[in-house]
């Protein structure tokens, strides 16, 4: 058989075998190809050109792919999914030393200076017999110390159990280190209070009020651990408990109004310096984020409330200086509504602070 017979015998077989190739149309002005935006199009399919084509088999090394490549991924595309921005964590400690620096000056006005020994004390003395009659049955039921460490108790059992059940490890052993941190201010009750004038109250130091500081910190412990949909609640019920409470303790006379400012102080200063050391980000995954309309709009009104209280707080107790070094009777009635005022905003602003830089550090 010659070459020329072979070739012919052999090409219907050449034809058989040859794969056809499967060219995608072209875009022409007489006969447009148009594609359907909203088709699926597979990223790893073959370089065909069709939208929806078989993906081409992986590897199986590449089959299953460890946490930390799946996060060093997620980084390049978009970091805050992997770990909140250190704008954020830097802002937790700016706040940690400001609200620090608060309690400090706090304590420092009301023990150290003469003016501020009368009004605490003038605020002590008055302050149960000036509280309006519709108020006295709800501060009577904190001025048990037994029924604020009961609620106290079942937040923080609350905020324990809902950080198990949404496996937040990390945050749940932030929330132990905050509650050990609050727990060891206790100590600066060993500070001296200086003999400067005669007082009603007892001598001893009674800064800060431990009472306040276990009702903040319950509250905010639930704040910081519960989702996103409950934080503008919960924050809510937190600043009106720690409220009640500092209000309670001080109607009691129990404690100073300067003592409960500055433990609503140290709770706030806390819980930003526990914010500060958030490892992993809770941010929502992309394609999935939505604003928090709640979360903004309370914690907004609370930290704006809270610096408008602090401020007429200021301002009154600017007006009864002068009258306080020789305990005026026209000083009483602003001695204590400025009190009840500077806790209110102080528990506005420490929780509205913390629902805020809560946000920003772990969104969901």
């Amino acid at each position: 058989m010659t070459d020329e017979q072979q070739m012919h015998s052999e090409s219907p077989q050449a034809e058989q075998a040859a794969p056809a190739l499967d060219f995608a149309p072209m875009t022409t002005p007489e006969s447009p190809v148009v594609v359907d935006p909203a088709a699926p199009v597979n990223m790893l399919a073959s370089n065909t050109g069709e939208h929806g084509s078989s993906a081409v088999p992986l590897p199986a090394s590449a089959a299953v792919l460890d946490d930390t490549t799946v996060e060093q991924g997620l980084a390049r595309l978009d970091p805050l999914t992997v770990r909140p921005r250190i704008s954020s964590r830097v802002l937790c400690v700016v706040f940690a030393l400001m609200m620090a620096a608060m309690a400090a000056g706090v304590w420092w006005l009301g023990v150290c200076t003469e003016d501020g020994q009368a009004y605490d004390d003038m605020v002590w003395s008055h302050l149960a017999e000036r509280l309006p009659d519709w108020l006295d049955p709800v501060v009577g039921v904190f001025t048990v110390s037994l029924v604020v460490q009961i609620i106290s108790a079942v937040l923080a059992v609350g905020a324990v159990i809902v950080a198990i059940v949404r496996k937040r490890w990390w945050l749940l052993g932030q929330s132990a280190v905050f509650a050990v941190l609050c727990f060891a201010s206790s100590l600066l009750k060993q500070l001296p209070r200086p003999f400067i004038i005669h007082v009603e109250a007892p001598e001893a130091n009674s800064a800060p009020s431990g009472h306040t500081i276990l009702a903040a910190a319950a509250g905010i412990a639930l704040l910081c651990v519960v989702p996103r949909a409950w934080r503008a609640l919960t924050g809510v019920i937190g600043a009106v408990f720690a409220l009640l409470v500092g209000a309670s303790v001080v109607v009691g006379k129990w404690h100073r109004p300067t003592d409960v400012v500055m433990a609503l102080c140290i709770a706030g200063a806390m819980a930003m310096l526990t914010l500060a050391f958030t490892r992993t980000s809770g941010m929502d995954e992309p394609g999935k984020r939505a604003s928090s309309p709640t979360v903004q709009i309370v914690g907004t009104v609370m930290i704006t409330g809270g610096v408008l209280l602090l401020a007429y707080t200021a301002y009154v107790i600017w007006q009864i200086v002068p009258g306080l070094e020789l305990s005026a009777e026209w000083c009483i009635e602003g001695a204590c509504v400025s009190a009840m005022t500077g806790v209110s905003g102080m528990a506005l602003l420490v929780f509205g602070m913390t629902l805020a830089m809560r946000q920003i550090t772990l969104r969901r």
